[in-house]
């Protein structure tokens, strides 16, 4: 089989020809402009094709002719099916990009494939778009040109670039419809922020911010008909390859669409935020023309692009608020009938597509300014680096051009976690290791001087918390003996077994993190504050040693942070925390300043408190302990929520252990 595609380096191209590959035989033209070699070059790696089953056809759709026609000669009827995706989603555009891209785009392509000759089939990649903004009800796919009102540049574009097709291919087509296309639904992996994603920030702040307790007021809104990139894809090529379906329009959006509504609600739980109370219906809404017009003006005026930039949201993206039609996908439904392809629900994804945009996609997660020339070309080894803060650090520091070294017990996260940063741009080598056995610690420390030769930064992030009363402890020593082995004899082990080449090059920075539980004398962590302040204790004593080596040594005295290991004490959910980016921060300051200590303000207050009242400091102290209940864990019961009076002296001392 034989396929030409154009658009095929872009988002939906890259899935589509992966799938076109996979068909035996299967030979693919590329329409690439040269300009673009480099991104066809980069395909071919991705798609681990070979030159005959991957071939660029220099050209470009904005020209006529398409390609030379040396190369249009050389294809005329050999070609079985043409698939033209390239356009220009941009909900900025203008219509002179609309025209001189998507229609005059689109006008190129089927008189190209007009020219072609054989049993050539035409596939037009057109969207929901051509729906217009203002649509009441059910869209269907035998509907086209129904009166729609197409006030934006971009719907216009998409409206008649399908027209050009429908009137003007001699050759059979069929059209696809996809809705508001996400990443892929088994990775997350997406090329822009686009669509929902505009939302992602704004429901990251949140998340940072408002209690994960605190039940938040949404809105019903219209609905959000998204779609997998892997669905579009899937269905495409299922579809095309199917006889009797020729000039149909499929439409490819997960049926029903969730509301706008129920789409925040899955994205913040997805990204671990709090929840939505109630969500008021705007389903009734009616806008009067005059507040029609007036917004309309706002949408082109500077207030509109500051309110625009103030929350991250295009103004655009902010109309799908009241969108009132949906989507109907018969056609599509029963063409995929016995495929097993279907359009997954936002929900069994979400979390993926958040994921990969808080790793790739957002840009302000990065290491800049004096952290990116402190940090460049420097060797740092973390441990713990597989999740939480260790693996938020390693991201910042990959991304700002250190050589990462990542060091934890689990062989394939940290794998993952190496992929992921080499994605970035980050360098990054794994080195498992069981920090609980001395012996391992000193084998691995030395693999990693004959690899790396020397390391520049020590993070010892590594660490076991365990959250039980003494007098409930009686029969739980080994919960004492395990903590220190980790937390303290772990990491002055490894300390020294590096700090000789420290030593010898004369410089290095040790970082240690330690626990708000240090300075607040947490009550419920014994162990866990007891280990952190032997280690703290050995730092205080090494520092004088060292200083004459140019070794530097920070204590982070870290405050809770919601990371796996506190995931298990849901009490949790309903007490403030830094969130692993915020906490890596914390790291990223350590190494650009190379304080001796770094501490939060309630921290500090803490430490001031009990060196001059230690008594109240106790029944404060004594206070939470008794409100706090113990984990079901300690006490073999289930969990339960804390009081009001409990919630209330979290927020008062946010970042503290209870």
């Amino acid at each position: 089989m034989n396929y030409f595609v154009t658009g095929g380096t872009g988002f939906i191209g890259r899935f589509l020809l992966a799938r076109l590959l996979r068909r035996e035989g299967a030979v693919v033209h590329v329409l690439v402009r040269k300009s673009s070699q480099h991104k066809f070059e980069e395909l071919m790696d991705e798609l681990g094709a070979t030159d005959q089953q991957l071939i660029p056809v220099f050209g470009d759709i904005s020209q006529p002719g398409l390609i030379s026609p040396e190369d249009a000669a050389a294809l005329a009827g050999k070609i079985d099916h043409v698939f033209h995706l390239a356009a220009v989603y941009d909900m900025n555009m203008d219509d002179a990009t609309g025209e001189a891209i998507n229609n005059q785009g689109t006008a190129h392509v089927v008189d190209f494939v007009n020219r072609l000759g054989g049993k050539v089939k035409l596939h037009h990649m057109s969207s929901i778009a051509v729906a217009g903004t203002e649509w009441e009800g059910v869209f269907k796919e035998t509907h086209f040109d129904e009166g729609q009102n197409l006030t934006h540049p971009y719907y216009r574009s998409k409206f008649t670039s399908e027209k050009i097709v429908r009137d003007e291919s001699k050759v059979p087509y069929r059209i696809y419809r996809p809705g508001v296309v996400v990443g892929d639904s088994q990775t997350g992996v997406m090329d822009k922020i686009d669509g929902p994603y505009y939302f992602f920030k704004l429901i990251q702040r949140i998340r940072d911010n408002v209690p994960k307790w605190l039940p938040l007021l949404g809105i019903d809104g219209g609905q959000m008909p998204v779609c997998p990139v892997d669905y579009v894809a899937d269905a495409v090529d299922h579809i095309a390859h199917k006889d009797g379906l020729d000039r149909k329009v499929f439409c490819l959006v997960q049926n029903p669409a969730p509301t706008v509504g129920e789409m925040m609600q899955i994205l913040f739980t997805a990204a671990h935020g709090p929840e939505f109370a109630r969500n008021l219906p705007l389903g009734d809404v009616k806008i009067p023309g005059k507040a029609r017009e007036l917004l309309g003006k706002l949408g082109s005026s500077s207030l509109a692009t500051a309110i625009s930039k103030s929350i991250g949201i295009p103004m655009s993206a902010l109309g799908f608020v009241f969108n009132k039609a949906e989507y109907d996908d018969t056609h599509t439904r029963k063409a995929l009938a016995g495929s097993n392809i279907k359009c997954p629900t936002l929900d069994t994804y979400a979390e993926k597509l958040f994921e990969y945009w808080e790793w790739y996609l957002d840009d302000t997660a990065f290491a800049s300014g004096k952290a990116l020339r402190v940090v460049r070309g420097k060797t740092v080894l973390i441990t713990g680096a597989s999740s939480g803060i260790g693996l938020t650090v390693a991201k910042k520091l990959g991304k700002a051009g250190a050589r990462v070294l990542l060091v934890a017990r689990g062989v394939e996260k940290l794998e993952q976690t190496a992929e992921m940063i080499r994605a970035v741009g980050g360098e990054a080598y794994i080195y498992p290791c069981d920090l609980t056995n001395l012996q391992a610690i000193d084998e691995m420390a030395r693999q990693v001087l004959v690899d790396q030769g020397h390391v520049d930064i020590l993070i010892n992030n590594a660490g076991r918390s365990i959250r039980r009363a003494v007098v409930e402890s009686y029969e739980r020593f080994h919960d004492f003996e395990r903590t220190m082995q980790l937390n303290y004899f772990g990491t002055i082990r490894l300390i020294m077994a590096l700090l000789p080449s420290m030593q010898a090059r004369k410089r290095g920075q040790i970082i240690n993190i330690s626990s708000i539980g240090c300075l607040a004398n947490a009550p419920r962590f014994s162990a866990y504050v007891a280990s952190k302040a032997a280690l703290d204790a050995f730092t205080r004593c090494l520092s004088a040693e060292v200083k004459a080596y140019n070794i530097e040594t920070t204590a982070i005295y870290m405050p809770l942070v919601r990371t796996p290991m506190i995931a298990p004490t849901k009490m949790y959910d309903y007490v403030p925390t830094y969130t692993p980016d915020q906490a890596a921060n914390l790291v990223i300051k350590a190494i650009v300043d190379k304080p001796k200590r770094i501490k939060t303000s309630l921290g500090q207050t803490a430490e001031i408190s009990y060196a001059l009242w230690p008594k109240l400091n106790d029944r404060i102290l004594s206070l939470g302990f008794k409100l706090f209940p113990s984990s079901a864990a300690a006490k073999g019961i289930k969990e339960e929520k804390p009081s009001a009076a409990a919630i209330a002296l979290a927020n008062v001392l946010p970042g503290q252990h209870w």
